[in-house]
């Protein structure tokens, strides 16, 4: 006779099998039907997953409680073919064993392809395929993570590429259920502490203190561009060694009025639409986990765009051109954006670096 343990572990693949039987398909999953968190099978050219994420009906509701009777949580990845965000974080940092053993112990992981066919059914009963899920939730940015807790809420999305540091305070995080005790804006800025510079980088393009930023918003007719960072941030200090030093780079930032914040200070600010905060509210406000952030306002002072992970020079080159072309009111989809300014290059006989 089977223990209690074992027959937990195995009831919602039992429930799996029977659901899908219902639709008509036992004969075809009748061998296979009791493998749990088998490796999952994602949509055709998908970044290879590691064979400890879960095989699912993509039912997300069902997944939640699936995950709840486990004792752990759901974890969705959106990822993309060609990618090389997803292909770090999938073949180098969930091969880290502290940060593949705290995901399988933790949560139960289910990947999706932004561009994938394959039919889901989203926490409010809605179907569709992958890619107009992708389409409702807004994924501008490779990886996703989508973490959810027992009532199918998202507690934690995290909109692109993590360093493993910064992903296993993210997991802790929510592995945790600390989403009632403190926003995870403020957890992450007191949970990245990392070996770098104690003071800010600075630029000649930015603009200097009292920060009002309603009145740079409408001045000379630029774009806004507010980048917010803090002290001992060690991808803050890439960005200011690589990233802002590309030619393609300086030339696309100096199509804007950039505004430079510490996220950790509370420095007085005036907002773009007017309001008058300190950095360290409104960074909080905003809601940004992540330094170096970057956010992007009209000359209204309406957010149109942000960059919240980590981006190498092509996707930061990228970002800033898709704002200061004003393509994002034409094209809601970034990634489209990033696909057709590719093609575009390559056309003109430039190479194409997505990670240098």
């Amino acid at each position: 006779m089977r223990d209690a343990g074992y027959i937990s572990a195995v009831m919602p693949s039992i429930r799996a099998f029977v659901a899908f039987a219902a639709r008509g398909v036992f004969a075809a999953l009748a061998a296979g039907a009791f493998a749990a968190a088998s490796a999952q099978q994602p949509s055709p050219h998908a970044i290879a997953i590691p064979p400890w994420f879960s095989e699912t009906f993509l039912d997300f509701k069902e997944d939640v409680a699936d995950a709840a009777r486990q004792g752990k949580r759901l974890l969705v990845y959106f990822g993309q073919d060609g990618c090389p965000y997803c292909k770090l974080l999938m073949e180098t940092t969930f091969a880290e064993t502290r940060i593949a053993d705290k995901v399988q112990r933790h949560f139960v992981a289910v990947a999706l392809n932004l561009w994938g066919d394959r039919e889901v059914t989203w926490v409010d009963g809605r179907r569709m395929t992958e890619k107009s899920l992708g389409q409702l939730l807004k994924v501008q940015f490779t990886p996703t993570l989508l973490m959810f807790d027992e009532k199918a809420n998202v507690v934690v999305r995290l909109n692109g590429y993590y360093p493993a540091n910064r992903l296993s305070a993210a997991l802790d995080y929510v592995a945790q259920r600390l989403e009632t005790k403190r926003p995870f804006a403020e957890y992450m800025q007191a949970m990245a502490q990392e070996e770098a510079s104690a003071t800010l980088n600075d630029h000649p393009l930015f603009i200097k203190p009292p920060y009002d930023l309603a009145a740079a918003a409408k001045r000379g007719g630029k774009p806004l561009a507010v980048i917010f960072e803090r002290p001992r941030c060690a991808s803050c200090d890439e960005l200011h060694r690589d990233g802002l030093r590309r030619p393609e780079v300086d030339a696309l930032l100096r199509r804007f009025t950039v505004a430079r914040l510490d996220a950790a200070s509370a420095a007085p600010v005036t907002t773009p639409d007017g309001r008058k905060t300190d950095s360290r509210s409104w960074a909080r406000a905003l809601g940004l986990p992540y330094a170096p952030a970057i956010v992007f306002f009209d000359a209204k002072g309406s957010e149109v765009f942000r960059v919240e992970a980590y981006v190498r020079p092509f996707h930061l080159a990228s970002a800033l051109e898709y704002v200061a072309s004003g393509a994002y009111r034409e094209q809601p989809s970034f990634q489209r954006f990033i696909q057709a300014r590719a093609e575009k290059l390559r056309e003109h006989g430039q190479r194409i670096e997505l990670w240098k």
